[in-house]
């Protein structure tokens, strides 16, 4: 019979080593080493002797990896190497060695300490409290973690000593079995605690993600899935966490470090490029993304109600470069019509992401407002009255008018020409917004009748006139607020240009154009589409008539040089004009649009699910992101202008995780500046104030930055 092993029972408050070992240590310093539940090598506090021994052979009997021991008694590889090297030499007496360092008293004492603490928290550099002090800058810097509130964290300095640098996770490699046999469907996080831990300034965007609901509506949204070791919360952390360090997309996991990814799940690593392609797969099968778009955009609306009384709507084209038979689009930013897929887009006043959908090959941006003013009825209910606004693209007074009656306000510009109005209609107007931020407007505000289907209807409005001074041009936006202030008005109008913004750094940092997915899904083959046969025909039909205008030009010049006849000039004038006509007859009997399958049987489309679920966490991210950068803007004069280029810095830093009590503390090193450096630390200390729990503990944050030499 094969001998069983026995169940690795270990005490609570262990720290597992490898395979079947474990060690533990008690505030005194007296430990063990357990084998397999059993102790194997114990020692008592002070005694460094037989905590020696006790690694040294751990090691030798081959129980654990030199790595995982020295890691697990908190000493370098180094030294444990050198315990090695005095134990095969000289045995266990080899291990007792003299107190290293100065034989006299420490001059760290507890009212030194004190002292120290004191200086520093009065805001004194290291070196100006050493010198008082009479110690060395090192011994201030172990001594002192200064947070950003300016006061000593609850750690104890000896605590804060004792962080390993560069500290591995714990590995998990029994949990990893047990999801792959179907027992867990979670991995829990079990914080790697450690000084200078790479990537540790991503961690500041939890607090604003938690306030986004992405977490808690996804787990709603999805559930949980039967056997898992990364779970919904940490493959969505896994990608925002991703996303703000400049790496979107799934095939950028291959260039972040997984140690360093796991650390700030709470893992030993993170996952791979298969990993999160294939759960999201896994989600997209299940068909819940519209549900998941639309419990986000909810919980947005209820957090901002200030914000999410307009509406800014636009498209966004996604150029597709490959070889399938995709419906064409116009990308204006390029200036050319190339295959691609149409995203329409809705944010609120500050530019952050609402709702985001995929619109129809071809659809308009007319066509899109209906859609638009559905979705954002069935958000902010009945009795409210939005305001939708949107360019130029989006004109139809007969549309204007059913919005209107649907209880809809309506901003945009005017687009067909407009008389302009007298100088002596404009007055100067100051509208001053919510930075301080001071705009001078000269506007007319009168009502204007715009008509539509051929004169027979007029839609009445307001126009609100601004010119500018410099040029003289003016500048007509219609709309069917009342509000008493038209500058106020103007000044929404005119910030259309933060959904732009949005756009812009969505594309530069977020990945907004990427595909995500290269599945396919047939298109509609009866989509109405134009007839190629048609266009060829009026393209002929518009050569011919060319041909004839420059014939009728040079008729004059025919008959002078002699060449023909009146009668032949006659008759060849005959001809032409018949083949104009036989052409114009030709076009008129071919259809101009005809059913997308006739023309192209193999047209598709890509597939949304997969996309519209990397969408929803990119827009989630990036408002969490907006949410930190307005955080910012007490802390940092130019926060306006900086804000995200400041917060890319500080989610690259590095920083130390120590678990004190009930709370996480996240230490950030200082940043490339003192100013910033500063403008961090008052963030820290604000993200500390909302009590935010780290995703799948019970553990408070607790956010500083530590202090700079």
């Amino acid at each position: 019979m094969t001998a069983m092993q026995p169940l690795p029972l270990a005490p609570a408050g262990s720290i597992h080593v490898a395979s079947g070992v474990d060690f533990l240590e008690d505030a005194e310093g007296s430990g063990s080493v357990f084998l397999w539940g059993m102790a194997a090598w114990c020692w008592r506090g002070g005694d460094a002797a037989a905590r020696r021994l006790a690694a040294v052979q751990l090691v030798n009997s081959k129980a654990a990896r030199q790595r995982q021991v020295a890691e697990a008694f908190g000493v370098h590889e180094n030294s444990l190497v050198r315990w090695r090297s005095a134990y095969a030499a000289g045995g266990a007496a080899a291990l007792v060695t003299d107190r290293p360092g100065p034989r006299g008293p420490s001059k760290l004492t507890e009212e030194k300490r004190a002292e120290i603490a004191e200086l520093r928290a009065s805001g004194l550099s290291l070196a100006a409290v050493a010198r008082r002090s009479g110690v060395s800058t090192d011994t201030v810097r172990r001594v002192t973690v200064v947070p950003a509130g300016g006061s000593l964290p609850d750690a104890s300095p000896e605590e804060a000593v004792h962080l390993v640098p560069l500290a591995s996770p714990m590995e998990r490699a029994g949990e990893r079995a047990l999801a792959r046999f179907g027992m867990i469907s979670d991995a829990p996080p079990v914080i790697c605690e450690g000084a200078s831990l790479p990537l540790v300034g991503t961690l500041l965007i939890l607090p604003a993600l938690a306030a986004t609901g992405l977490l808690e509506i996804a787990a709603r949204v999805y559930g949980n899935r039967a056997a898992a070791f990364y779970s919904l919360r940490s493959l969505l952390c896994s990608i925002v966490f991703a996303c703000l360090l400049g790496e979107p997309r799934a095939e950028g996991f291959s260039r972040l470090c997984p140690k360093d990814l796991g650390r700030l799940l709470g893992l030993d690593r993170g996952p791979e490029v298969t990993t999160i392609r294939r759960r999201i797969e896994e989600l997209a099968q299940m068909g819940r993304a519209e549900q998941l778009a639309d419990g986000l955009a909810r919980h947005h609306i209820d957090s901002h109600q200030a914000a999410t009384g307009i509406f800014y709507l636009d498209g966004h084209v996604r150029a597709y470069h490959g070889g399938r038979q995709v419906p064409k689009a116009h990308v204006a930013r390029i200036r050319l019509a190339m295959p691609a897929e149409l995203d329409t887009w809705v944010c609120d006043a500050n530019g952050d992401g609402v709702l985001c959908w995929s619109a129809d090959p071809g659809a308009s941006l007319a066509g899109e407002l209906r859609a638009t003013a559905q979705a954002v009825r069935a958000l902010v209910g009945a009795d409210a009255r939005p305001t939708i606004c949107f360019d130029r693209g989006g004109w139809s007074p007969k549309l204007f008018k059913e919005l209107t009656l649907a209880r809809f306000d309506i901003l945009t510009y005017r687009k067909k020409p407009a008389p302009s109005e007298p100088r002596r209609a404009f007055g100067s107007y100051t509208y001053t917004d919510a930075h301080g931020h001071e705009h001078h407007y000269l506007l007319a505000d009168r009502r204007v009748a715009i008509s539509y289907q051929g004169g027979r209807r007029r839609f009445t409005c307001r126009q609100i006139t601004r010119l500018d001074p410099a040029t003289g041009h003016q500048t007509q936006v219609l709309t069917t607020r009342t509000d008493e202030d038209p500058a106020l008005i103007a000044h929404l109008m005119f910030s259309r240009w933060s959904q732009e913004n949005f756009f812009r750094y969505m594309r530069a940092h977020y990945a907004l154009d990427a595909l995500d997915s290269y599945s396919t899904e047939d298109d509609d083959p009866a989509r109405s589409v134009p007839n190629p046969a048609r266009k060829e025909a009026d393209r002929a039909l518009a050569a011919a008539r060319r041909s004839l205008a420059v014939a009728e030009a040079n008729q004059g010049r025919a008959a002078l040089a002699g060449r023909r006849t009146e009668t032949e000039i006659a008759q060849a004038f005959s001809d032409a004009h018949d083949e104009i006509e036989r052409l114009a007859q030709a076009a008129k009997a071919i259809p101009a649009r005809v059913p997308l399958g006739l023309i192209r049987p193999q047209a598709v489309r890509m597939t949304p699910e997969r996309k519209r679920i990397h969408d929803a966490i990119r827009m989630a991210t990036y408002n969490a992101e907006s949410a930190l950068a307005r955080l910012l803007a007490p802390h940092y004069a130019r926060a306006e202008d900086e804000a995200r280029s400041l917060l890319r810095e500080a989610f690259g830093a590095p920083g130390d995780l120590e678990v004190v009590g009930g709370e996480l503390h996240v230490r950030i090193d200082p940043l490339s500046a003192p100013r910033r450096t500063a403008a961090i630390a008052g963030l820290c200390q604000d993200l500390t104030a909302t009590k935010t729990c780290y995703p799948g503990t019970q553990l408070t944050l607790a956010y500083s930055v530590k202090s700079g030499s």
